[in-house]
């Protein structure tokens, strides 16, 4: 079948069609570098990879621009509050660029981790910012903006409609503030495109309005214009995205080109925890280290990923978790038990294995029925070095790295520890994030007794016997 994509702008899977000739052009909205990215960021991009793995596999070259969010993104998805980055810069006694350089390194070697392919293009917004304020002038030009004490708004009440990708009535919309109520504001909804930095913001830069910053809106649509044009194929990013971010985009866009940016919207559904929401005053924002501490590798989250819909949303439980390490681990023996047989296999059972599987990844990503095919060539009664190679034609898609199957068992040989070893591990780590010296010291000296060396690293405990 033809490749068909949900487009959260018309609401329905539509047939894919490149714009420009065989070149699929995809921005994506990045991580915003203030901390380390968590598992439910994560599943963004497990989608993202997936995206780009399939297309390619329908034979597109790509395009694709990620953003990294270094300057201004504010505290709440409205908008408000103070800067992240500045945040987190006096909270660790750093300034803003040493936490974003940190923060960016952390999150693509977590990215590797993952075997998530990286973008053509990674687009940092503090290298961008004439673009920016070119985008602002233009908008200032057009009629789109218009200027107070306190910033450079971007007037609503230009366009024809808005919002146009959540359809929610405007007295619900989060209005994209950036800023503190801004009483010189025309409508209030009217959302900052450019703020104007009070005296003890670091992050700022000269302008036609005196030393400021960028909004967090104006940054995706500045770096998605430069390097893919006024209208580009897809743009991705979270359903939390939708009714600000998104939103925003578009309008400010539709300001400066005339045009809605992506011709097709894609949004993955929230990553929830034990059945609830996933925030970091519940202590559950976790990370691919805190995961693996647990004995689950940053694959086996993937695959974890594609037991549902992108869509959908999906709960995250250890215990399923750890579940799809072991599946995982089984999906690594089927492999080398086929790799290690020979029994004839007639091509038109590995032909019919091929369209299955590609008729459900270009059914809008469908990895969970992708994920059924892939078992019921696992499962095969024969046993063939054939089926490992389809496999691993699969693998181009669901990047488990399978190829590499033997010694990921091996490394879990070597490195699996007793249950009381993961015991003392874990209160050691409550210790020290308890600042218990003494108690840290204690637990370090017992495992020593056993056996086994710690050793503490910027990334956690690594535990050696």
């Amino acid at each position: 079948m033809s490749l068909k994509l949900y487009n959260t702008l018309t609401k329905q899977k539509e047939e894919f069609k490149p714009l420009q000739g065989n070149e699929v052009r995809i921005y994506t909205c990045g991580p915003t570098v203030y901390s380390f990215a968590h598992i439910g960021n994560f599943r963004a991009y497990v989608f993202m990879d997936t995206l780009r793995r399939v297309l390619k596999e329908n034979g597109y070259t790509l395009k694709h621009v990620m953003n990294i969010t270094d300057v201004g993104h504010l505290e709440s998805d409205a908008d408000e509050g103070e800067d992240k980055m500045e945040k987190a810069a006096r909270k660790e006694n750093k300034n803003p660029y040493e936490i974003a350089a940190y923060y960016t390194e952390i999150f693509f070697r977590d990215m590797g981790r993952l075997h998530i392919e990286r973008p053509e293009i990674i687009a940092k917004a503090t290298d961008h910012i004439s673009d920016m304020l070119e985008f602002v002038k233009t908008l200032v030009k057009n009629g789109y903006a218009y200027e107070t004490s306190k910033a450079i708004y971007f007037d609503i009440s230009k366009l024809d409609k808005y919002p146009v990708l959540s359809n929610r009535n405007l007295d619900d919309q989060i209005a994209g503030a950036r800023v503190d109520v801004d009483p010189e504001k025309r409508n209030p909804y009217d959302f900052a495109v450019w703020i104007k930095a009070p005296e003890n913001h670091i992050m700022k830069w000269e302008s036609p309005w005196g030393l400021s910053y960028p909004g967090w809106h104006l940054e995706c649509s500045a770096m998605g214009r430069k390097y893919l044009g006024d209208e580009f194929d897809i743009h991705t990013g979270g359903v939390d995205h939708i009714p600000t971010h998104h939103e925003n985009e578009i309008a400010q866009s539709k300001g400066c080109t005339g045009h809605i940016p992506a011709k097709r919207w894609m949004h993955v559904e929230f990553l929830q925890v034990d059945g609830g929401k996933m925030s970091k005053s519940l202590g559950n924002t976790y990370t691919l280290d805190q995961l693996q501490e647990k004995g689950i590798e940053p694959l086996a989250y993937k695959m974890f990923c594609y037991t549902a819909h992108y869509r959908t949303k999906l709960n995250f439980t250890f215990e399923g978790a750890l579940s799809t390490q072991k599946a995982l681990n089984r999906l690594r023996e089927g492999y080398l038990t086929h790799l290690q047989n020979d029994e004839k296999v007639e091509e038109t059972e590995i032909k019919e294995y091929k369209q299955r599987f590609l008729d459900a990844v270009n059914d809008d990503l469908n990895m969970p029925l992708a994920m059924g095919v892939v078992w019921e060539v696992v499962r095969n009664n024969k046993k063939s070095k054939q089926f490992a190679d389809l496999l691993l034609e699969f693998d181009k898609i669901l990047g488990l790295d399978l190829e590499n199957s033997k010694k990921y068992l091996e490394e879990q040989e070597k490195v699996e520890l007793p249950e009381e070893i993961k015991e003392l591990v874990e209160q050691r780590k409550i210790a020290r994030e308890n600042k218990n010296w003494a108690e840290s010291d204690r637990i370090r000296d017992l495992l020593k007794e056993k056996g086994y060396t710690v050793k503490d690293t910027k990334e956690g405990q690594i535990i050696e016997k």
